[in-house]
């Protein structure tokens, strides 16, 4: 097996870990979570307190506030998720946002009766939906998908039907990893005239993404992960723009309003993507997104991927030599090309592994009932701390 040091030292974009602010972990495997924070994000976030915020006051607003969901948007659609400009928003977190769509989504299909869904998606994805179908009077088709594996286009087949209203999947599975084919499933469930939305919290800014060109509906996901925006950072919606003028979210703000400052009685939404904002942006926790956008770009997402299924790969190499005869099993695909940025790996008992994970420096995710989720950070993580912290699990099993 190829040594970690050579691999670094092969890595196009090792450079790019010395923009980040150390830590004390020595190996950091949660970067499919939170992601760590930029040195340009301290200097971006203090120079926005003391000369922005101090300087301008309420003046700032004038000076281009209002405008970031959208130009943040629009330059994320582009970096990132393959949008052309006037299609993706930030603001509100990914729950709101997933609840303003999916409501906005089924009213849009009037007399449909179902919302298709997956047994294994991330928990808000079916709370919201659940709470939609029960406000509406809808019907729920559950889809039970392997936690191992993910949604397939087979099985969007069998269930979609021309009373489906809405399905709502993600790109990459929160446990297992598994890449969805968005293109495919797109097609299925347009044959049937139900919209399409995207849950991209585990592939944005790891996975490439082409929105327009799959033919997405709808999208939601949060910037805390791959792209370092910070605890609880805002999320960002995209609405296809032949949408935009029949699809109306619920959430009805001064912000969404097609003159907010006039504070004219009635709501009248704003055209275009700014109808889907609700209350004042989230300015300051839009700042680290800046500097955030700015590797991503300059990396470029391809070279992004590439690092990350080279990390994974690897991960997976170390994981059977040392792990697999320790009784853990990999529940996350082989093949890169239906694999997100993480990998899984399940034993029984992990859980009273993360005590002592934690305290020698070593941090992976944990997922009930006994998952271990590994998830370098292209951009951050080096192959050396892939090797560190898969050898100490096997030190401590």
């Amino acid at each position: 097996m190829t040594s970690p040091l050579a691999l670094d030292a092969a890595d196009p974009l090792a450079s790019y870990r010395d923009l980040f602010l150390p830590t004390d972990a020595v190996s950091y495997l949660d970067g499919n979570s939170l992601g760590r924070p930029l040195k340009a994000t301290a200097d971006l976030m203090s120079d926005f307190v003391e000369q922005q915020w101090a300087g301008r006051l309420i003046r700032g607003w004038t000076d281009g506030w209002l405008e970031w969901p959208l130009t943040l948007g629009d330059r994320l659609g582009s970096i990132a998720l393959g949008a052309a400009p006037g299609q993706t928003v930030i603001g509100d977190s990914t729950t709101v946002l997933i609840y303003k769509l999916a409501r906005a989504a089924v009213d849009a299909r009037p007399g449909r009766r179902k919302i298709l869904l997956d047994t294994d998606n991330f928990p808000t994805d079916r709370y919201v939906l659940e709470g939609i179908a029960a406000e509406r009077g809808l019907s729920l088709v559950w889809i039970d998908t392997d936690p191992g594996s993910g949604i397939h286009p087979s099985q969007v087949a069998e269930a979609v039907d021309d009373d489906t209203a809405l399905v709502l999947f993600s790109h990459v599975a929160y446990r297992s990893g598994w890449l969805a084919d968005i293109a495919e499933i797109n097609r299925i469930a347009h044959e049937a005239g139900a919209l399409t939305m995207w849950d991209l919290c585990h592939s944005v800014g790891s996975v490439p993404i082409s929105l327009d060109a799959w033919g997405v509906d709808l999208a939601v996901g949060c910037t805390y992960k791959y792209l370092n925006g910070g605890p609880g950072a805002p999320a960002f919606a995209y609405l296809r723009s032949e949408l935009q003028d029949t699809l109306r979210q619920p959430i009805h703000g001064w912000m969404g309003h097609r003159a907010s400052f006039e504070m004219g009685p009635g709501y009248e939404p704003a055209s275009g993507i700014r109808a889907l904002l609700s209350g004042t942006p989230a300015i300051l926790a839009m700042v680290p997104l800046h500097a955030n956008l700015d590797v991503l770009a300059a990396a470029g997402i391809e070279a992004v991927r590439e690092k990350s299924v080279a990390l994974t790969t690897y991960a997976l190499e170390l994981a059977d030599e040392w792990l697999v005869p320790r009784g853990v099993s990999v529940v996350s695909p082989r093949s890169a090309s239906q694999r997100g940025g993480h990998i899984t790996l399940r034993k029984p008992g992990f859980e009273s592994l993360l005590d002592k994970l934690w305290d020698a420096g070593v941090i992976p995710d944990y997922r009930r009932p006994d998952g271990l989720r590994i998830g370098p950070a292209p951009l951050s993580t080096s192959f050396a701390e892939v090797h560190t912290g898969l050898s100490t699990l096997r030190d401590l099993l």
